[in-house]
C-alpha cells in the first residue's frame, strides 16, 4: 500500500474543484486500505491493529495527534493555511459478530467477525479525505479533526471520546461524516435534514424461576414459555408508534436459555433494541417494554428484571449544514443523484458528535449492480468500492467549503 502523498505548493490551488479532483489519485490506495481492513476484523474496543494502521498512515502526513479518552481509536488535526471554521470528520472502526459467507480474495480472515456494516470503508474513506487536505493545506481555512471512533457497535465510543474532551475548543464547528449503504445503488447520495437516523436503547430481560425436571415443564415458572412470550410481545411496544410513517421497532437479538433437553433452566435473558424518533416515542416506548415485562412475569409466573444499559440519541442533521452539503454533493454529482431520503430506523452514535457540532450525516450508495450485497450485519453483506470514491470527493468538498466561514449557514 502506498503511503505517500503529494504535497502542493502554497496557492497553487485555491478551488474546492482542484482539491475534489486529487480524491481521484487516493482512490487505489483507499481500496488498499478498505481490503486490509476487512481482511481483519477487530470487535469495538478491540481494534488495535486498525487504530495502529490509521495512525502509520496519519503520521506521515505531518498532523497534530489529538488525544483520546477510549482505548483504541485515534484522532488527528490539520491546520489550515487560513483562519476558519473547525471541521470534524469522523469514522467508525469496529466490525460485527458475524462470519462472512462471501469467498472474496479480501474476505474476513477471522473466524466469527466481519466487517459487514461497512466501517472499513468508512476508515479507508477519511484516511483518504485527510491525505487529499493534507495535500492542500496551505490552501485551506480553518482546522481539519479527522475522528476514528471505535466501538460504534457497541454504543460506547463517541460517548467516551466526546466525554474524554475530544471536542473540547471546537465551538462554532461543524460534523460531518458519512454511512455506505448495501441498499442505495453506487453512484446515488442520500441525505436529509433534521431527524435522520433513530434513536436506539439497548435492552435485556433476565427472567428467573423455579427450574426443574423437562417431565414437568407444563407447571408454572417455566422461563423457556415465557421468554418465548415476551418476544412475541416486542412488536407491542411500539405498535403505532411511527415518525413520518416509518414505525419505531422493537427486536430480539439475543435469546439464551438452558443447558440440557431435558431439564427446565432456572433463568433465561433476552437482549434487544429499541429504536426511536422522538422524546414521545421513547417515553411511551419505554412504559410499554415495562408493562409487557411485568404481564410476562404475571402470565407465567416468573420474575422478570429489565436493563436498558446503553443507548445513543437520533442522528439529527442540521438543517443549515445539510443545505450547503447537499449544494456541494448536486453541483459534483448531478440533482438526479441526490435523493432527499426518509427517516430510517437504524442508529449511529455520531449522533453525540453531532449533539455537540451540528453538522450533516449522509449515505452514499454502495449496492453492487448484481444485486448481491446484501443488507447490513448480515454474513453476505457486500459494497460496491466506488462509493468510497463519491464519498471521498463530498467530504473533501463539503468540508473544505464549511470550514471557510464566508459560507453562510443561516
Amino acid at each position: 500500500m502506498a503511503t505517500g502523498f503529494v504535497r502542493h505548493p502554497p496557492g497553487a490551488v485555491t478551488s474546492i474543484d482542484g482539491m475534489v479532483d486529487d480524491v481521484d489519485a487516493t482512490f487505489d490506495d483507499m481500496v488498499d486500505v478498505r481490503r486490509e481492513l476487512h481482511r481483519h476484523p477487530e470487535l469495538g474496543f478491540e481494534e488495535t491493529a486498525t487504530t495502529a494502521l490509521v495512525r502509520s498512515r496519519l503520521a506521515t502526513l505531518g498532523l497534530t495527534d489529538v488525544p483520546v479518552a477510549t482505548p483504541t481509536g485515534a484522532a488527528y488535526t490539520l491546520t489550515g493555511g487560513r483562519p476558519g471554521r473547525p471541521v470534524v470528520l469522523r469514522a467508525d472502526l469496529d466490525a460485527l459478530p458475524i462470519t462472512e459467507e462471501h469467498r472474496f480474495p479480501f474476505a474476513s480472515a477471522v473466524e466469527g467477525s466481519m466487517h459487514a456494516c461497512g466501517h472499513d470503508a468508512h476508515t479507508a474513506t477519511l484516511l483518504g479525505v485527510a491525505q487529499v487536505l493534507a495535500g492542500r493545506a496551505e490552501d485551506l481555512c480553518g482546522t481539519y479533526t479527522f475522528v476514528f471512533q471505535p466501538a460504534e457497535e457497541l454504543l460506547g465510543g463517541a460517548g467516551q471520546m466526546v466525554a474524554g474532551g475530544l471536542l473540547d475548543g471546537l465551538e462554532g464547528g461543524v460534523t460531518l461524516g458519512y454511512h455506505v449503504a448495501s441498499a442505495l445503488p453506487a453512484g446515488l447520495v442520500g441525505i436529509r435534514a433534521g431527524i435522520t437516523m433513530a434513536e436506539v436503547h439497548t435492552f435485556r430481560l433476565v427472567l428467573r424461576g423455579p427450574g426443574g425436571h423437562g417431565a414437568f415443564a407444563n407447571q408454572g415458572g417455566d422461563v423457556v414459555r415465557a421468554i418465548c412470550d415476551a418476544v412475541s410481545r416486542l412488536g407491542d411496544v411500539v405498535d403505532g408508534l411511527d415518525y413520518e410513517q416509518v414505525p419505531c421497532v422493537c427486536s430480539a437479538g439475543i435469546v439464551r436459555a438452558g443447558t440440557a433437553p431435558n431439564v427446565v433452566p432456572d433463568h433465561a435473558s433476552l437482549n434487544g433494541t429499541l429504536r426511536t424518533f422522538t422524546e414521545h416515542h421513547r417515553v411511551e416506548a419505554l412504559e410499554r417494554l415495562r408493562t409487557v415485562c411485568d404481564r410476562v412475569g404475571r402470565d407465567h409466573g416468573v420474575a422478570v428484571e429489565l436493563e436498558v444499559p446503553w443507548s445513543a440519541p437520533a442522528v439529527v442533521n442540521d438543517p443549515s449544514i445539510t443545505g450547503a452539503v447537499t449544494q456541494v454533493a448536486r453541483a459534483q454529482l448531478g440533482p438526479d443523484k441526490v435523493l432527499a431520503m426518509p427517516p430510517v430506523t437504524p442508529s449511529d452514535d455520531v449522533s453525540v458528535f453531532l449533539q455537540r457540532l451540528p453538522g450533516c450525516y449522509f449515505f452514499v450508495g454502495g449496492g453492487l449492480a448484481d444485486g448481491t450485497s446484501g443488507v447490513h450485519h448480515s454474513p453476505a453483506f457486500a459494497i460496491d468500492e466506488s462509493a468510497m470514491r463519491v464519498a471521498a470527493r463530498l467530504l473533501v468538498g463539503a468540508a473544505a467549503a464549511l470550514a471557510d466561514e464566508a459560507t453562510q449557514l443561516g
